[in-house]
């Protein structure tokens, strides 16, 4: 056999063993790796000590390369023309991208193979292979519960004249490999622990929550409704009524806005178990989902709406449902009125903030203004109320025959707010009436 992206000869044990063996852990098939073979003439040449060299060759696959390879190959002794041959086969490992232990994740370190070739991989597919890694698609992960139904799902399409039929689990690449519900399965259930969360604060920071509710744990279809619909509530109107014409003004941009929710949804990390989470704030919104995009290159082609769907059968069964129209159309939306700086990307999540529109902030001011007029208007309030009982108090004790005419004129309260002073005070324990209204007295406790 000739040497091909599949097949490797070497006359003997060399420094090259781990990059041809990580170029076919890296590759869709594997490969066969030949020790005691000519590279040139393809005609045996034997290892004069196989049995050493099965040894080091064990050795240095288990400890030179990572992810561990346990398991990925097998050394097989042959025999060609009556010399040992140690035959090496490798397949095609799961953990891509495989690498050099003492080179780490780098060109250095991590390989492929090109026609008969073993060559560095470019960074990119580094990158790509190992976000694949880290987050596998939602049709390679098998659901936690397998007693799964989608009356839910199959009534949003019959909303849409369309019909699930007996093989719509397959059809929309709702089983795994082995023929088992994955984790898309999982979220499009009628019964899941999937949840967002939508929280609103009554100021600039998360110190004072003043709501927080779950939408979730049904078919994700159904919770990205139910998030649509709260935030349109919470998306209140402002309006501006002028001698010619009447101004209405959303906090933040409808289509924008609606925009951004189903894309957090649709296209969240669900893989590493996280959740889109919406926050309210006095000045803005915060839209926060799972998920990386690389800085460079990978954001550049993500703000020119040329990034893949990290879920595409969540994105295929919400257009079938019309809720999204076609692919990279959301995001030129939310931009329109919403430009780059207000995208933060971290090591995990990605975050768009959408601030209160102007008009809406400038009534937001005037409104905490009043409130906070109103809130010194009640303090200013409470403490006259504080010193007219305290005056009440201190006059009984000298006084304790004097009647509410009395305690008015002294005060300069009214009869009634000496009544109701008189009652505080009881309340607390402060005076306590001794005999009838008439002929009785007031006792001011020490």
């Amino acid at each position: 056999m000739m040497e091909s992206n599949r097949i490797e000869y070497k006359r003997e044990l060399n420094d090259s063993l781990e990059k041809v063996v990580i170029s076919f852990l890296n590759s869709k098939d594997g490969g066969i790796l030949y020790l005691g073979i000519d590279d040139k003439t393809h005609q045996a040449l034997g290892l004069s000590q196989f049995d050493e060299t099965q040894l080091k060759v064990k050795d240095r696959l288990k400890n030179n390369i990572l992810p561990s390879i346990l398991g990925l190959f097998d050394l097989i002794h042959e025999s060609r023309d009556g010399l040992d041959v140690l035959k090496i086969n490798v397949a095609s490992g799961p953990e891509k991208p495989y690498y050099l232990k003492k080179a780490g994740l780098s060109e250095a370190g991590c390989f492929i193979r090109v026609g008969n070739a073993t060559e560095s991989m470019p960074t990119r597919m580094i990158e790509e292979l190992l976000k694949k890694r880290l987050n596998p698609s939602l049709t390679k992960i098998r659901s936690p519960r397998q007693d799964l139904r989608f009356e839910q799902l199959k009534i949003y399409y019959q909303e849409h004249k369309l019909t699930l039929g007996d093989q719509f689990l397959s059809n929309l690449e709702l089983l795994d490999e082995d023929g088992k519900l994955n984790y898309a399965a999982y979220l499009l259930s009628d019964e899941n622990g999937n949840s967002v969360q939508v929280a609103k604060y009554a100021g600039k920071d998360r110190v004072e929550l003043i709501e927080s509710k779950e939408y979730g744990r049904v078919c994700l279809v159904k919770t990205c409704k139910m998030v649509l619909d709260k935030l349109e509530l919470e998306n209140r109107i402002q309006t501006e009524i002028t001698g010619k014409e009447r101004i209405d003004t959303p906090l933040w941009e409808i289509v924008p806005l609606r925009e951004a929710i189903i894309n957090a949804i649709v296209h969240n990390d669900y893989a590493g178990e996280l959740v889109p989470k919406f926050e309210i704030f006095s000045d803005r919104l915060e839209i926060t989902s799972a998920g990386i995009v690389s800085p460079g290159k990978e954001q550049d082609e993500f703000f020119q709406g040329y990034s893949k769907p990290r879920n595409k059968v969540l994105m295929r069964v919400f257009k079938d449902l019309g809720i999204v129209e076609f692919l990279g159309s959301g995001l030129p939306r939310i931009l329109q009125t919403y430009p780059r700086e207000h995208f933060h990307f971290s090591a995990n999540f990605l975050r768009i903030t959408f601030p209160m529109s102007e008009k809406s902030s400038e009534k937001s001011s005037e409104k905490s203004s009043e409130k906070s007029s109103e809130k010194s208007s009640e303090k200013s309030s409470e403490k006259s109320s504080e010193k007219s009982s305290e005056k009440i108090a201190k006059f009984l004790r000298n006084h304790p025959g004097a009647t509410i005419s009395d305690l008015a004129s002294e005060t300069g309260l009214t009869t009634r707010a000496v009544e109701k002073n008189l009652k505080t005070l009881q309340s607390e324990g402060k005076i306590k009436r001794i005999g009838p209204d008439k002929g009785g007295h007031w006792e001011v406790s020490p």
